[in-house]
């Protein structure tokens, strides 16, 4: 199995990780990888349960995520998921 690899400054080898999903239930909408994501990638979504509004992260454009995971590094409840693109 061959995966996508990138090249650091340095010149050494790294598999980016491609963000697959945001677990909506850990989720608290609190918009960290919103601010920290500069490739429109992210979206907020709300679901409303009895009356009361819960405000959550979604994955709106997935073709633009560059696989830096800055998203996941700053999210508090780790509800992101990552994998990198196979060949």
């Amino acid at each position: 199995m061959a995966y996508i690899t990138g090249l650091r400054r340095n010149k050494t080898e790294y598999t980016p990780q491609f963000i697959q999903g945001i677990d909506e239930e850990t989720c608290i909408g609190c918009g960290r990888c919103f601010k920290v994501c500069v490739h429109d990638v992210l979206a907020y979504e709300e679901l409303d349960e009895d009356d009361s509004a819960k405000m959550f992260m979604k994955v709106a454009n997935p073709g633009n995520c560059i696989g830096c995971q800055a998203c996941g590094r700053t999210c508090s409840k780790k509800c992101f998921t990552f994998e990198p693109v196979v060949l």
